[in-house]
């Protein structure tokens, strides 16, 4: 039967190519062609496994699963034979095997730990339009590879919907092979009118799959975008759909082997498979020719900005709903529901974004460390990530220890050891210096998958909890660990009257032993030792110390976290009471009315001291003084801080008289707190001196600028704290002490603040205005200026006044430098005009 799959029709092209020095491959094929399986089985046949490995990489554990049992299956081998597979924490291979499914991250650390990946003879990135984090690094590490010391090795690259133009230049050159494929026709359906925001979406899948049961033939599958809705939608189904005889199955990956199995077996009769995205590509469930699409999806995305993992219910791209559409045209003409209309198709993403532009990248550089790449900004990124995202993994994993500077450390190379993200395996480390590896590990495997307590639904449960898990804790990790002793002791039955997810509680007995494996392969010591606390709690901060929060205030549940950050602790935390704890997840979660809110749960309390001696570097006190704007006073604060994050603030200190100064004069200079006595007279001396200055260098007089003003009204402001104290303190005193007495006599005598003018009738005082550029100037009514013949100058008679001339009324009429012209040609012409408005003046 496989050999009249679509994807024969390029098996000998395939196998021409791959003979070729430093074979590249992209194959483009739709669904359905039969790649996934077949491909693999095509090199075998050509003798390729006679050289080594066949890799495949899958994005997903339960297609890797999945596929390498079909491909078992069809060459009539026993898994983990000559088939098997390798996924994070679970090995079904053996020395025998030469076609392996692994998930993408596996072969990463393979080529990690062996620099030449002696044994591989090709490796097939499947379903590589996904763009997963560690697809694109693997990718990228192959190619050097094959540059370098493996010129035999073989890199094929398969998807359904590729951009296979980037993907060209990138693995340039490289050969470009298309299956044209086989497919059914597929009749896609949208809604008339978007679906009602108070709907549930479950409720609609299942009132129109009732609708379109008796129109089609063939099983169902309806994508959800988690195993919550998975489980609505299975309950809604089953009460519109009673008469219709269905089997009725979930698909997601936290399911048990055997549940997925069930979920892609034949029945007699007609199945509905409710699944998330895992559906979507390269795993094949036969007689699918319905799909219902809801057209979302759980998309995981890390800002760097705050440091918050995501998990939000999306909507995803055009490209993922044609992925979906065509699992209803793989065995015959199908139909496809969209739980959307056709004009809000128009709006939606074409692609999906890269994981390398929306994931945590702590996990992957720390491999790239591991493997020599130094810097990380020029790496051979397929599609280079944001930076700021790279430099948030870069402080993390310095932080953790694991890199200094470029290069990784040593802790670092350790941590390496564990399929873990790279706080839990920094977790090990401090684990095995405190002799609690055991309780570590336990703790480790609660906290990858889903959590192990349910959500509290009243009091009773609550006081039920209290009795056999105890009401008091100082880690919400304690409370799980007992949680899941409890419901192994107990049964599933006890286990549910306390809330205890009990399918999670038989998860965690397999990945706890997988850890112990791990550590117990690292020498680590793995004996059972009565659980201690404070090691665990120190284990714990020694992840996340990049989390370290504390309560605002004891009337809410409102923290302060290092970096600057903010949230909520769970309302059912055991740390509730207590001031500093350390945060062991971060979510943004999405309310019923689609407000955000940053919960943080999974927490374990912290002591002070705890902080000063594991990170003696990120603490310190810092005294913080700052002008008060409501008190008009200087303040000061000791505070005492991890990182930035302050733990205790002292207030009633005394500032210091010099930065207390600095700041009144701050405010003074910025107009918001003046000074009485500074007044105009003041800035007309500061102005005099500079004029002086500039006229007569001679003199050598200090220019008084800017920031001289400021060291001025510094010392005005020296041993006061508030406005109040400064307010109406003497000025002149201080301004003047810029000059000697020989210097001020200077002053006085060559910029003067006035000038005598020669009346002949009774002698007049002028007062001079000085300007920063212009000249100086006076302002004088015609008859103070009789008799007075000569151009009017100071400094020597360097520098002429400016007159303006002023009428009787005080307003000017004209402004001259030459005085001897003004009698001359403008009096005459003023004195006709101003004589007869003034008859009683004095007119010569």
């Amino acid at each position: 039967m496989s050999q009249r799959l679509p994807i024969y029709e390029i098996a000998d092209t395939l196998r021409a190519a791959v003979r070729q020095p430093r074979a590249r491959i992209i194959i483009q094929a739709p669904t359905g062609s039969g790649k996934s399986t077949q491909v693999p089985q095509i090199l075998r046949n050509a003798g390729l496994t006679d050289q080594g490995q066949i890799v495949l990489l899958q994005p997903r554990r339960l297609a890797a699963r999945m596929l390498a049992d079909r491909v078992a299956k069809e060459i009539g081998t026993p898994l983990g034979q000559e088939v098997g597979y390798q996924v994070r924490l679970e090995n079904r291979t053996s020395a025998a095997t030469r076609i392996r499914f692994v998930t993408e991250g596996i072969l990463l650390r393979q080529i990690t730990g062996d620099p030449s990946l002696r044994g591989v003879k090709v490796i097939i990135f499947d379903e590589f339009h996904e763009r997963h984090l560690y697809g694109d690094i693997t990718l990228a590490r192959a190619l050097d590879l094959q540059e370098s010391t493996r010129p035999d090795l073989v890199i094929l690259v398969m998807s359904a919907t590729l951009d296979t133009q980037k993907l060209e230049q990138y693995l340039a050159p490289c050969d470009t092979l298309t299956s044209a494929g086989r497919t059914y026709p597929v009749a896609i359906e949208y809604l008339d009118k978007p679906a009602p925001d108070d709907s549930p979406l479950w409720e609609l899948a299942a009132e129109e799959l009732a609708r379109l049961l008796p129109r089609t033939t063939g099983d169902a599958l309806i994508f959800m975008p988690g195993a919550f809705e998975i489980s609505r939608t299975i309950e809604a189904v089953r009460q519109r759909c009673r008469g219709n005889d269905l089997v009725v199955l979930p698909l997601h990956g936290e399911l048990p082997a055997g549940d997925q199995d069930a979920a892609v077996a034949r029945y007699p009769g007609r199945k509905v498979v409710v699944s998330t995205n895992v559906a979507e590509t390269s795993l094949t469930i036969d007689g699918i020719t319905l799909v219902i699409d809801s057209g979302l999806a759980r998309i995981a995305r890390f800002d760097p900005h705050r440091g918050i993992n995501t998990l939000l219910i999306e909507k995803i791209s055009a490209s993922s709903a044609d992925q979906r559409s065509g699992r209803a045209g793989r065995t015959a003409p199908g139909h496809c529901l969209r739980l959307w209309t056709a004009h809000e198709h128009t709006l939606r993403a074409p692609q999906d974004l890269p994981e390398v532009k929306r994931l945590d990248l702590s996990e992957v550089i720390l491999t790239l460390k591991a493997s020599g790449i130094r810097n990380v900004h020029t790496f051979r990124w397929l599609e280079k990530p944001d930076t700021k995202a790279l430099d948030r993994a870069l402080t993390l994993l310095a932080d953790l220890g694991a890199i200094d500077s470029e290069t990784i450390t040593e802790t670092g190379r350790r941590m390496l050891a564990f399929p873990v993200h790279p706080r839990y395996a920094r977790m090990f480390l401090m684990a095995a210096d405190l002799g609690c590896v055991r309780a570590c590990a336990l703790l480790a495997a609660l906290t990858q998958g889903r959590e192990i307590l349910l959500r509290s639904t009243g009091r009773q449960m609550d006081d039920l909890r209290d009795d056999i898990l105890g009401s008091e804790s100082e880690s919400d990790f304690l409370l799980a660990i007992r949680a899941w002793r409890y419901a192994v002791k107990a049964g599933p039955e006890k286990a549910r009257q306390l809330g205890i997810h009990y399918a999670t509680a038989r998860q965690v007995q397999q990945l706890f032993d997988q850890f112990l494996k791990i550590a117990d392969d690292e020498e680590l010591d793995i004996a059972d030792r009565p659980l201690d606390g404070e090691a665990l709690a120190r284990c714990v901060l020694a992840g996340f110390s990049d989390q370290v929060a504390r309560r605002v205030d004891n009337g809410s549940l409102l923290c302060e976290l290092v970096h600057g950050r903010r949230g909520v602790l769970a309302r059912d935390s055991a740390v509730q009471k207590r001031p500093l704890f350390v945060v062991g997840q971060i979510r943004e979660i999405e309310g019923r009315d689609k407000e955000l809110s940053v919960l943080l749960t999974q927490a374990t309390a912290v002591q002070e001291n705890w902080l000063r001696e594991m990170f003696p570097g990120d603490f310190f006190e810092q005294t913080i003084v700052r002008f008060d704007t409501t008190q008009r006073r200087v303040v000061a604060e000791t505070l005492r801080r991890f990182r930035d994050l302050t733990l205790e603030t002292n207030r009633y200190v005394a500032p210091p008289q010099e930065q207390a100064a600095a700041l009144l004069a701050a405010e003074v200079t910025a107009g918001r707190c003046p000074l009485s006595h500074w007044d105009h007279s003041v800035e007309q001396w500061i102005r005099r001196l500079n004029r002086l200055a500039e006229w007569a260098p001679e003199f050598q007089l200090p220019l008084l600028q800017q920031e001289d003003r400021q060291t001025l009204i510094e010392q005005l402001c020296h041993g006061a704290v508030s406005y109040k104290d400064i307010k109406d303190r003497p000025v002149w005193p201080v301004v003047k002490s810029w000059l000697s007495k020989t210097q001020l006599d200077l002053l006085d005598t060559y910029a003067p603040e006035h000038i005598d003018l020669p009346n002949l009738n009774k002698p007049r005082r002028a007062k001079i205005t000085y300007t920063e550029t212009g000249p100086p100037s006076i302002s004088v009514r015609i008859q103070e200026l009789y008799g007075v013949e000569q151009d009017l100058t100071i400094c020597m008679g360097r520098v002429p006044l400016l007159i303006n001339v002023l009428a009787p009324n005080h307003r000017p009429v004209q402004v001259t430098q030459n005085l001897r012209t003004f009698w001359k040609e403008s009096y005459p012409l003023l004195k006709q005009q101003l004589q007869r408005k003034y008859p009683k003046h004095e007119w010569r």
